[in-house]
């Protein structure tokens, strides 16, 4: 049995430096996430892509962020239960939740932190029938190695940031570039947007609006996608079929844990990022209140008040002296 002071479950980006600011409490983490391998979303699904929104980065690899965190969080010396579900919870006695994942591991601790991101997730596929036979042989649901489309002819699909920002980085890699989309407008941001415009324009994405994916040929593997326009239906030779239209969330099993639910994500007083069961707590993605924004750096706020209510959950006798790292550095804690 494994037992710490704070159970994170997640091992994203905001559940890496909910570790941090934890250590700097003296309080121990354990994370504990369905994937084999920490960085949640980031690793799995665009590792290679740059994020413009971390605080004194102006850019920076998905994948770096997270070894940096890791770095970061190294003289704490997290716990790692990973390539495991968090399963069942219950209380087995008061402050001391008992968690069981679906390897059997148990992991006991009086805080729980639910930084799942978006839960439990898979991607939404276009309705072509027999598209699941073509699944790692020419059809991708996300971008893990920019160097896998290397001067091959790829198609995008999708109206959103995942499809304008993989167009874009993709353009100088692919041999050619080839964008649909069901409508005209896009709901990316708009700076992708006229990026992706200007591309069209110099020629070099062929971008194709009011379009769709009907049909998928190939023998083994992909070598052409059916597209159908208003005025008509052809058939688009590629080595690679890049459908982009997001991402299904499901709680999994945190579903059943008696937590408040609102349209699939977690209700939490935005005081201390608690739920409605006491010693239990939701960061980051999973986590619902008005205003809510879903950025990495809005959950490492949530994550940095949340660790001050575990602290005194935990310790209510003791007094909770707040230090700046500046002043006292790391290394003293």
């Amino acid at each position: 049995m494994i037992q710490t002071d704070i159970l994170i479950i997640g091992a994203g980006p905001v559940g890496l430096f909910t570790v941090f600011e934890a250590g700097l409490l003296k309080l121990r983490c354990h994370l504990v996430d369905v994937l084999p391998q920490v960085g949640g979303q980031l690793s799995e699904i665009y590792p290679k892509k740059p994020i413009y929104d971390i605080p004194g980065y102006p850019s920076i690899l998905a994948g770096d962020l997270v070894d940096n965190l890791m770095e970061q969080i190294a003289p704490f010396n997290p716990g790692f239960t990973l390539g495991e579900k968090a399963q069942e919870i219950k209380l087995v006695e008061e402050k001391m939740y008992q968690l069981t994942t679906d390897h059997g591991t148990v992991i006991q601790a009086p805080v729980i932190a639910i930084a799942g991101g978006l839960g439990v997730f898979t991607p939404r596929k276009p309705p072509i029938e027999g598209i699941e036979n073509y699944e790692g042989k020419g059809v991708d649901y996300m971008v893990k190695d920019p160097e896998k489309y290397r001067d091959k002819d790829i198609l995008i699909a999708g109206g959103g940031d995942s499809a304008l920002d993989w167009t874009i980085e993709l353009q100088p890699i692919a041999k050619s570039i080839t964008m649909i989309h069901r409508r005209t407008s896009f709901r990316g941001a708009l700076d992708s947007v006229d990026k992706v415009m200007d591309l069209a324009k110099a020629g070099k994405v062929n971008l194709i609006t009011e379009a769709q994916a009907v049909g998928i040929i190939g023998d083994k593997e992909l070598q052409a996608v059916t597209i159908k326009t208003k005025e008509k239906q052809d058939d688009l030779p590629v080595d690679y079929f890049i459908p982009l239209f997001g991402l299904t969330p499901k709680l999994g099993p945190i579903a059943e844990w008696g937590l408040g639910i609102d349209r699939g994500s977690i209700e939490v007083n935005t005081q201390d990022y608690s739920t409605n069961v006491p010693g239990i707590y939701a960061i980051g993605d999973i986590n619902t209140y008005e205003g809510k924004l879903k950025l990495i750096l809005c959950g490492f706020h949530e994550g940095t008040l949340m660790v001050q209510s575990a602290f005194k959950y935990i310790y209510p006798d003791q007094k909770l002296s707040f230090k700046y790292t500046t002043v006292s550095g790391v290394n003293a804690f």
